[in-house]
């Protein structure tokens, strides 16, 4: 024990920096790659500091890399990243849900919805294809209803805090 002190001790003095030693390197676990299956934790805010969602304290949010199943800004960023990595990403409007189209509206029979909605409810519907999609009132008329077809998100700057939690190779 005495010899590790005075090894220190010279070390210190010649101005040597200490770093740990290990037999070998600590496994750095595969990175992010097209096709790997990743699992996060995520804070997402605006940048008004909103939060607008998180999974913290709950089951990981599962993807596959290059599949589109996330934000294309924030996938780029996580290109790359391996397990227990952590990244703050702004993502732009337009490497995220897009930019607001004032012509994405459509004009609905008064009808087709429910009594009490109220401009600004959030309504579910399905395309004519079968697809789920949400809608925002966006006007109440007399006898029809103006739903912004724009995706909630759609136009606003979006702050991802995440923790890289596993990455499963492609």
């Amino acid at each position: 024990m005495r010899t590790l002190a005075v090894l220190l001790t010279f070390a210190l003095m010649l101005g040597a920096p200490l770093a740990p030693v290990y037999a070998e390197d600590p496994p750095a676990g595969p990175a992010i790659q097209e096709g790997s299956r990743v699992g996060i934790e995520y804070t997402l805010t605006d940048d008004a500091g909103m939060v607008l969602d998180s999974n913290k304290g709950q089951e990981p949010f599962t993807y596959t890399h290059g599949q589109h199943q996330i934000v294309p800004g924030l996938e780029s960023a996580l290109a790359g990243k391996r397990a227990g990595d952590v990244a703050k990403v702004t993502v732009k409007p337009e490497d995220g849900y897009g930019t607001v189209d004032p012509e994405a509206q459509i004009e609905v029979g008064r009808e087709r919805v429910p009594q009490d909605i109220e401009v600004g409810s959030e309504l579910t519907g399905r395309t004519a294809d079968g697809q789920t999609r949400s809608v925002r009132v966006k006007e109440i008329r007399d006898t029809t209803v103006v739903l912004d077809m724009n995706h909630p998100l759609a136009g606003k700057t979006l702050l991802f805090d995440v923790r890289i939690l596993s990455v499963e190779g492609p």
